[in-house]
């Protein structure tokens, strides 16, 4: 029986964000998207000082390369974020359920210090209590410390292979679990699919046996309950995947499609992105 590909994966270029009520940039290139991600990250800092409270940002480590570029940003103005608080949105865990080690070659928490934290003059990195990862052995707190900063200003992401955002996986093909009943899911530990760790491995080589089986994550919950959505793609494969998320049905089953939920929500991409998924035998 000849397989029937999804409509969605004819939407043009032209056609991505229509009818939808997402804000969609289509910049050049990964440094584009890059520099675009470090950028939008200042502007809502900034938005958030004018109003006289300092920000609460809710932030991925992929995609990368944003970091060393806003940490640039901020020294040369000598513009503080003390105050600010930046929540990641995961981090890989053990096998007993434990953060990997800062020294990890994989650990999130690792990465943010060797490409942002220490990136920053002393004086204008944020506070250590204002630099927040799920804690796996309390998952509770993400919650209690956004709503004591009344509310996150934004969350900003990427989206995985199977349309996961942080690592909020899609449940199990026979799940019936409902759109609304993910998007109240809270800040949990959790089982990584083999889609997530197979498509991670990239960064290590194809190497899946080191990709950790397990992660926390920050919730549906907590990332819908942000002010704005700022959503960045960069990868060649994510063509198929934004056409999903934006024109296929809004489900458990696509993360990310629980955006077109959100009223106010951008995502940016790179030119070859936009592209039609190049679907053909070779």
């Amino acid at each position: 029986m000849p397989t029937q590909f999804p409509e969605y994966l004819k939407i043009t270029r032209e056609n991505l964000a229509k009818d939808t009520t997402v804000n969609l940039t289509v910049v050049n290139d990964m440094p584009d998207v890059a520099q675009h991600m470090a950028t939008v990250m200042l502007q809502v800092i900034e938005t958030a000082k004018q109003k006289g409270r300092p920000a609460t940002l809710i932030v991925p480590v992929g995609p990368v390369d944003q970091y060393p570029i806003l940490a640039e940003m901020l020294n040369q103005r000598q513009y503080s974020i003390r105050d600010v608080m930046l929540v990641n949105m995961d981090e890989y865990l053990t096998d007993d359920d434990q953060w990997i080690d800062l020294s990890h070659p994989l650990s999130f928490r690792g990465y943010m210090n060797r490409k942002f934290y220490d990136l920053l003059n002393p004086e204008l990195a944020p506070l250590p209590e204002n630099r927040i990862c799920p804690d796996p052995n309390n998952v509770g707190i993400i919650q209690q410390l956004i709503d004591q900063r009344g509310g996150a200003d934004a969350c900003f992401g990427g989206i995985g292979i199977n349309g996961h955002i942080a690592f909020n996986e899609p449940p199990e093909p026979d799940s019936e679990m409902s759109a609304e009943e993910f998007a109240a899911l809270p800040t949990r530990n959790l089982d990584l699919t083999r889609e997530t760790r197979t498509i991670n491995s990239v960064t290590v080589g194809g190497e899946t046996s080191i990709i950790p089986w397990r992660a926390v994550t920050i919730g549906m919950k907590e990332i819908l309950g942000a002010r704005e959505q700022h959503f960045y793609c960069n990868r060649l494969w994510q063509s198929s995947v934004i056409r999903r998320a934006l024109h296929g049905p809004v489900t458990s089953a696509c993360p990310a499609s629980l955006l077109r939920t959100h009223s106010n929500v951008s995502l940016t991409i790179a030119d070859y992105v936009a592209d039609l998924p190049d679907i053909r035998l070779r």
